[in-house]
């Protein structure tokens, strides 16, 4: 199967990068690799399938709560076969404690089947068949291929969006141009790492209510945008 990396946001003209990003960079990387030097995804999977599948259930919807459903929805579904045999009301009942359940399920049921026609029942090793199956999008491609197939990706949620512009890394609410102004500050190597970090901080420390800036330890370098108080 031939592989491809995700494709970079489409770019934006002349907006430039919030002041003093370029030096705040640096300063944000090695704060977070000494709080959280083994930051990975919090979503519990053992294969591709049940990544793919713990990410569109993750939308909208907290890992804690995806992490309480799926043991029992593997068990009965364990990989694309199983699942593309199954309908959505099928599904429904294993993932009804999860926001958009509905949605979710029948997203699942014609997602499972996509991959048994387009891709013989595996997760595909490609950017764009990612996104173009129900329910994914750029940031679900950016976590699978990151997280089960090693591609330099940094996946934006409403935690790294939040984080990078509080630590002025961007001033972009979309999604996708946050990702390019982190693409163009953080080395390559560091993405994924990244992406679990800023998400980690953004749970523990940085929430979106009462932010812990005391306790902090980027405080001294953060701007705060947006911090009340």
């Amino acid at each position: 199967m031939t592989s491809s990396a995700p494709k970079k946001p489409a770019g934006r003209g002349s907006v430039r990068l919030p002041r003093g990003a370029g030096a705040r960079a640096p300063q944000v990387l090695l704060a977070l690799e000494h709080l959280y030097p083994d930051a990975r995804t919090e979503l519990e999977f053992s294969t591709p399938f049940e990544l793919l599948v713990a990410t569109v259930l993750s939308a909208q919807a907290t890992d804690v709560s995806v992490n309480a459903a799926t043991p029992a929805l593997f068990e009965q579904y364990p990989d694309a076969q199983a699942m593309s045999q199954a309908s959505a009301e099928d599904i429904e009942p294993f993932i009804r404690r999860i926001g958009l359940y509905r949605g979710k399920a029948r997203n699942l049921a014609a997602l499972a089947r996509l991959m048994i026609e387009r891709h013989g029942g595996e997760v595909p090793n490609d950017f764009e068949d990612v996104v173009a199956l129900p329910g994914a999008g750029r940031k679900t491609a950016n976590v699978v291929l990151s997280n089960a197939y090693g591609y330099p990706a940094i996946a934006v949620d409403t935690h790294v969006g939040r984080l990078a512009r509080r630590l002025g890394l961007s001033t972009q609410t979309n999604p996708d141009k946050v990702e390019l102004d982190l693409q163009k500050l953080f080395p390559r190597e560091r993405w994924i790492f990244l992406h679990h970090a800023l998400i980690l901080h953004g749970r523990r420390v940085c929430m979106a209510r009462n932010p812990q800036c005391a306790v902090c330890e980027m405080a001294a370098f953060c701007p705060k945008v947006g911090v009340e108080g």
